[in-house]
């Protein structure tokens, strides 16, 4: 029995494969490699189409004779950059085999838990940082003194409060990414969720002597959802409108049932929360669900704020197939928009 061509044994494989002779020439490209490189690959010099440095070394690590390599390749287009590994074998007689797997989902979220953890580190350290220095001062000469002791005891609670709320935060937004792909069937009113909200929010609400305009009918129909993680939600952007928006003495929260919007198969229930603030620059919208991203990161710490709320806020309306639509400009305060199914 014949053995069949190598061109017709790589035209099955779903990942670019290329076949070359140990002069770098292309013998072989299946139709994944073709899309990649073009259909004018076969016959072409490999090196003129894996240049960069990392690539280059490899092949002539295999094409001098070694018997397997493997690098990194990167290729970029008008919408994304590719990340590509790039496996070389050498098969007799006297080719070499390249296949090459999309890995940028992998390193792209390499990249992210690298920052996640990069992130965490650095919000623990500054707390961490300052309990230490009040304890050793403490332990030294101003032990004895009992004014300072107060002060130092006050600032090392709060720093001992802002790590709880770190650590809270994180434990959340954990619980949530892992339920994420779950939707909830639960029927839940979104009057009951806001003013339960409302309600553990009053004394902040007051302190802040912002006027409230409550506007959400009574009327609503119940969505499916989880009571605990949308009261968590609203918890957060209601929070957030009093602790940025205290500037405009009010806030409006609004409710009212879409029967079409772009994106959603059937009818939406749209809750917004809108502060009368200093706003937020548009250009830095973007990003404000993004994981610890802060605007102004002073004041978000000196409020109390972890950077997690609104990454938070993403996931759990993520997993109730919403989404948070964010509008402002400055000097005319914030909306925050949660968009989710009846059905």
């Amino acid at each position: 029995m014949h053995s069949p061509p190598i061109a017709l044994l790589i035209a099955a494989l779903p990942l670019p494969v290329l076949v070359v002779d140990m002069e770098g020439f292309v013998q072989a490209a299946n139709p994944a490699a073709r899309e990649l490189f073009g259909l004018r690959i076969e016959g072409a010099q490999i090196r003129a189409h894996l240049r960069q440095p990392e690539m280059a070394v490899m092949l002539e690590r295999v094409l001098g004779g070694q018997a397997e390599g493997c690098a990194t390749f990167v290729t970029s287009s008008a919408s994304r950059e590719t990340m590509w590994q790039v496996i070389a074998r050498a098969m007799p007689p006297g080719l070499i085999m390249l296949s090459l797997t999309d890995i940028s989902d992998i390193e792209a979220a390499e990249a992210q838990r690298r920052d996640f953890v990069a992130n965490v580190s650095h919000e623990l350290r500054s707390p961490l940082t300052v309990l230490a220095g009040f304890i050793e001062t403490l332990q030294g000469p101003a032990g004895a003194d009992p004014a300072a002791r107060t002060e130092f005891l006050a600032i090392m609670a709060e720093q001992a409060t802002r790590m709880g709320g770190l650590v809270a935060d994180l434990l959340s937004l954990s619980r949530v990414e892992a339920a994420e792909k779950i939707r909830p069937r639960t029927p839940v009113s979104i009057d009951m969720v806001l003013k339960a909200t409302l309600a553990a929010l009053r004394p902040q609400i007051d302190a802040a002597k912002m006027q409230l305009d409550y506007m959400v009918p009574a009327d609503l129909p119940d969505i499916p959802g989880d009571y605990d993680q949308l009261v968590q939600v609203f918890h957060n952007l209601i929070e957030n409108g009093v602790k940025y928006g205290a500037t405009g003495g009010r806030l409006e929260i609004g409710a009212q049932k879409l029967a079409v919007l772009p994106g959603f198969d059937g009818p939406v229930l749209r809750v917004s929360i809108r502060d009368f603030g200093e706003g937020i620059d548009p250009i830095y919208i973007p990003r404000l669900t993004e994981r610890f991203y802060r605007i102004d990161k002073a004041r978000s710490r000196d409020s109390g704020g972890t950077g997690l709320g609104l990454a938070i806020v993403k996931h759990i309306l993520s997993r109730h197939r919403g989404r948070l639509v964010i509008r402002s400009a400055i000097g005319e305060g914030a909306s925050f928009e949660a968009l989710l199914p009846c059905t």
